[in-house]
């Protein structure tokens, strides 16, 4: 077998766990539905490369308003690699107590708020405060892991905690120990990982859930979309009429911040 045909075959073992969670997939989505039908927003958080999942499920083509995706650049700007802004120093920040807590102090959070934490180690102590603090303000929490991953690796936070022990559902990726899932004649490291396929898979199928949930309830989203389906006027009109509805809910995430 190639190392091409390889990766393929790994991927479908991945598709293939995430279809076995249908039931926990349509429940995010329920949670999800009842949030942005209320008005308010599932908050969307992932450090690292984790940040791909938080962009895959808004703004794209194919995706609609409803979602504050959080990225902080200290955390998941990597296009440098070494020297300012580098990886060295993103690796350390995603593992300092308290900035969790700093990022999400700029929201007036609301129990009708959901959120989708994303991290593929669940290990790292950014993403498990910020778990913790959603489920302090009693907003239930939706994780994305990589399981056998998870389980196999130790947190970097002091009592041993993980994202999964701050979850009130988790998703896995169903990629391996390691992420990389490649092993190549003459070398003895892994490549190529398989947790952004997993993660795309789930953030897209509780999307079109989402979407049909939304509209089923006679709200459908104004789905970003392309002028080669819609044509152009229609397609200008759906992401203008996209942004102004995230500017909308977005601003009600600020208007009391700060007060009792």
């Amino acid at each position: 077998m190639s190392v091409i045909q390889d990766y393929l075959r790994r991927s479908q073992h991945i598709l293939d766990v995430v279809s076995a969670q249908e039931s926990a997939i349509a429940q995010a989505a329920q949670w999800f539905s009842e949030t942005i039908l209320a008005g308010r927003m599932v908050h969307v958080f992932g450090s690292g490369h984790s940040r791909i999942m938080v962009e895959e499920m808004w703004p794209r083509y194919g995706s609609f308003p409803g979602f504050n995706p959080i990225v902080e650049l200290s955390l998941t700007f990597h296009n440098l690699v070494v020297g300012a802004n580098g990886q060295r120093q993103a690796m350390f920040l995603e593992n300092v107590p308290g900035l969790a807590e700093r990022i999400l102090r700029n929201f007036d959070l609301q129990p009708a708020d959901t959120a989708l934490v994303i991290s593929s180690s669940g290990c790292n102590v950014v993403p498990i405060e910020m778990a913790e603090l959603f489920q302090q303000r009693g907003i239930r929490v939706v994780a994305v892991v990589t399981q056998e991953h998870s389980d196999a690796s130790t947190s970097k936070r002091a009592d041993g905690k993980k994202l999964t022990d701050f979850s009130d559902l988790v998703l896995d990726t169903g990629a391996p120990v390691g992420d990389a899932m490649v092993l190549i004649p003459g070398l003895d490291t892994p490549v190529s990982p398989g947790s952004t396929v997993g993660g795309a898979l789930l953030i897209n199928c509780i999307k079109a859930e989402t979407a049909r949930l939304l509209t089923e309830a006679g709200q459908p989203p104004k789905v970003l979309t392309a002028g080669a389906i819609v044509g152009t006027e229609r397609a200008v009109s759906l992401f203008e009429s996209a942004y102004d509805e995230h500017a909308r809910r977005l601003s009600g995430l600020y208007a009391n911040t700060g007060r009792p």
